[in-house]
This record gives structure tokens, C-alpha cells and sequence, in this order.
């Protein structure tokens, strides 16, 4: 523990050990000062999708480096990024037709809800309630925040936060109460619009709940005239087993948010697609109608030419295959763990994982957590777990024995560290 120059994030820095500082990195894996290898199986922090230093992507953010760097956006565009929104629209769910472009998931959320209020206010039936599920994570953010669950993560911060309806969890043979609970919402006043992250509540603890559920939360706001916001910040490029969650659903939301994986997880962009609806309703000679947002790096050139890499990768390697492959080894490692006592409530979407390990004091703060995290580093392996949840998220180049050692490390948990 010492004093740092730097702020980390998600960090106290009164009981965290000193950083470990990475030089380089390639496919799945990290390499320290001191030539020390770390497999990052939880992608640094759900971002890299087809490993560290994909070389389509490197090239295309040098040979955009070479032509333009950054341009204002407003009033100005640039071919990459007209390229980049063409993509999008055509491989996100049928019927998104606009995009935003910004520079992180919170601020994807945002817009996000700027969009919903802007659209209520454009065709002059103002509407200000959001809902959101339990559980939510969907950025730090004052906005993002307000749409997240309430505790730890914002407790400090209450007097900047709004309020919005609370929806419970579908969680499994419950879902039925959370449909209840969103149709009450609706009938009881206007919603402009619900939140959700598709399939699964990351941060709030790798929840998962099925495709129906979603599909029925979409017919309720539907039926009420509410918008659906997809955070599929972490959800998208193939961490749930296809391309965007919202496809096991069959569904398309009136706003999709899209970060981290956009661009391999080699630079920071997000985009927000909506719907025409959504854009037609800021869209006028009217110029207070106008969506008031904006950041100095908004599509910034070389950042777009990584996602449009990234693409390229989808379009031309076999990544649905890797996808696949991952997550049945996934299943495989979580299924043998389930038959150990010490860990609990073992559970797959996609190339995702996550276990529970019995504790005295469960959740984020549970004190095994950073003890975990040190275990876990000791044997070469970036995990990092969520207080006693903790979960894999491996990039789609990671090979069997990547995925053993990772498995290797939970199953080597020292004995004071679990109640079980």
C-alpha cells in the first residue's frame, strides 16, 4: 500500500497493493516489466474481443493515423466514421437506423436516455419516467448512475441522482413478477422508457435471465408506448453467444447502446443507434429540438478505423466458430466446478462464466474478494472477481489450456477463503 500519483479506478488505495505494470500484450495474454506472462481472462475489463494486438486492427489505426488523427464533428464528418455508421446499421438489429457516435459505454447510456426524453418532448407528449431492473450496472455517470441499482457503487453520490421506477429482477421461476411490476409501471403513469442490460446484469453480479423474459419486457413497452434502451455495452460483439443479446430474443430496441468491444478493445468508442422514430422526433427546423450532446473526440478517426477493423474481422474470420468453441469449453470447466462444495449457483451465457464461492460475508465487499484477486495473480491469471462471484471472460483467441490454467487457479483456492 502506498501514496500513488495516479487515481485508479475502483480502487482504495489505503488497502490495495502496489499496481502491476504491463509492457506489452498479444492475443490473450499480458506480459509484465519484468517479463512475468498473465493471462487476461476476464478481457481487461470486457473489452477485448479477438486478443490483445489483433494485427488487422493495428494496422488500420496506423494507416488512419497516417491520413487524419481527429476532426471536429459537428459540421464535419469523415469517411471512416460515414463507413463505420453504415456497418453498424447493417449488422444491428433490423430497424436501427441512426447512429451517435461518443466515446465510452456511460456516455452511449446517456445519450441513450437523451434520446428517450428528447423523443417524448420532439412529438410534444413529454414523458420523464425510466425504469430499469435491479441489479443494473450502466455506467458511472450521473445519468448512469440514476438508472443503475442504488448502493455501494453510487451511495456516496445520492444527491445527484434521480429517481427511477425499479423493476424487480426476473430472476429464474420469477420472471413473472417482474412482467407484473413493468406493466403496473406503465399503467400507472406514462414511462418514457426502460433500461435494461440484455440477458445478463454484469456488473451486478453476472445475473442471468432467459431470452422470453426479454422478448416479453420489449411487448409490454411496446403495448404502452415506452421505449426499450438495449445497454448492450458489454452484452455486444459476441459475448453472449451471438453478435448482440437482443438476438436470442428476437427483438430490436428503440435505442442500442454499444461500447467496449467496438473496436476489438484496442481504443475507446461507443455509439447509440436508434430508431427513426427516435431520430424524426429531434429532427426539425426547430433548433431547440436539436440533441444537445457532445464530446471533443466524437468519432474520432482513428478510434472508427479500429471498429471498422473489428468488423472486418467479424466479416472475414471465423468468429462465431471461436465464439462457440469458448463457450463450451466454458461449460465444461463450470460444470466440473459445480460439483465442488465450496462453490455455489454455476451458471454460462455465451462465452461468459460465473461461480460463487461460499462465504461468511457474500457480495461486492465480501472480504475474500481482494484475497482472491491476489490468489489469483500469484498463479498468472487476471481474474478479478466481484466480490465472491467471480466470473471468466476470456478474449476468443484463448485456447484450452488458457481456459485450464484460469480453472487451474479457482480450483487452487486456499481453504480460509471459503466457508464451505
Amino acid at each position: 500500500m502506498a501514496r500513488t500519483t495516479i487515481w485508479h479506478p475502483f480502487t482504495q488505495h489505503g488497502v490495495e497493493p502496489l499496481e502491476t505494470e504491463i509492457m506489452r500484450a498479444k492475443g490473450a495474454w499480458l506480459e509484465t516489466t519484468d517479463n512475468q506472462r498473465i493471462l487476461d481472462a476476464i478481457s481487461s475489463w470486457w473489452v477485448v474481443t479477438h486478443g490483445h494486438r489483433h494485427p488487422v486492427i493495428v494496422d488500420a489505426i496506423k494507416a488512419q493515423a497516417d491520413r487524419l488523427d481527429q476532426v471536429i464533428f459537428a459540421g464535419f464528418t469523415h469517411p471512416t466514421a460515414d463507413t463505420l455508421a453504415n456497418k453498424l446499421v447493417s449488422i444491428a438489429p433490423p430497424g436501427l437506423a441512426h447512429v451517435f457516435y461518443s466515446d465510452s459505454g456511460s456516455t452511449s447510456v446517456e445519450v441513450a436516455l437523451k434520446m428517450a426524453l428528447g423523443y417524448w418532448r420532439g412529438i410534444g407528449e413529454p414523458r420523464t419516467r425510466i425504469a430499469a431492473l435491479e441489479h443494473g450496472y450502466h455506467g458511472d455517470t450521473i445519468g448512469t448512475m440514476s438508472a443503475g441499482s442504488r448502493g455501494l457503487f453510487n451511495a456516496t453520490y445520492e444527491p445527484l441522482l434521480f429517481d427511477v421506477v425499479r423493476i424487480p429482477f426476473p430472476e429464474t421461476g420469477r420472471e413473472q413478477a417482474t412482467l407484473d411490476a413493468l406493466e403496473t409501471a406503465c399503467r400507472e403513469a406514462p414511462l418514457a422508457a426502460l433500461i435494461v442490460e440484455p440477458l445478463i446484469a454484469g456488473a451486478g453480479g453476472m445475473k442471468i435471465y432467459s431470452a422470453a423474459t426479454l422478448a416479453e419486457m420489449k411487448r409490454i413497452c411496446t403495448h404502452h408506448g415506452a421505449l426499450l434502451i438495449a445497454d448492450e455495452v458489454m452484452t455486444g460483439w459476441g459475448r453472449t453467444g451471438t453478435l448482440f443479446a437482443c438476438e436470442q430474443a428476437g427483438i430490436t430496441p428503440d435505442i442500442l447502446c454499444v461500447a467496449k468491444g467496438i473496436t476489438g478493445g484496442s481504443l475507446p468508442l461507443a455509439a447509440t443507434l436508434a430508431s427513426p422514430a427516435v431520430y424524426d422526433a429531434h429532427f426539425s427546423e426547430d433548433r431547440a429540438r436539436t440533441l444537445f450532446h457532445s464530446s471533443s473526440f466524437t468519432a474520432n478517426a482513428i478510434c472508427c478505423a479500429a471498429a471498422l477493423a473489428n468488423i472486418t474481422i467479424w466479416e472475414e474470420e471465423p468468429v462465431m466458430d471461436r465464439i462457440a468453441n469458448v463457450a463450451a469449453m466454458q461449460l465444461s470447466h463450470v460444470a466440473a466446478l459445480a460439483e465442488d462444495p465450496r462453490f455455489e449457483n454455476p451458471r454460462c451465457l455465451g462465452t461468459i462464466a460465473a461461480i460463487d464461492l461460499r462465504v461468511p460475508d457474500g457480495g461486492y465487499l465480501a472480504s475474500a474478494g481482494p484475497a482472491l484477486r491476489a490468489h489469483f495473480l500469484s498463479r498468472g491469471v487476471l481474474l478479478r472477481p466481484l466480490g465472491n462471484t467471480i466470473y471468466v471472460m476470456p478474449p476468443y483467441c484463448a485456447s484450452a489450456s488458457d481456459l485450464a490454467l484460469a480453472y487451474d487457479a479457482i480450483r487452487s483456492i486456499p481453504p480460509d477463503l471459503t466457508s464451505a
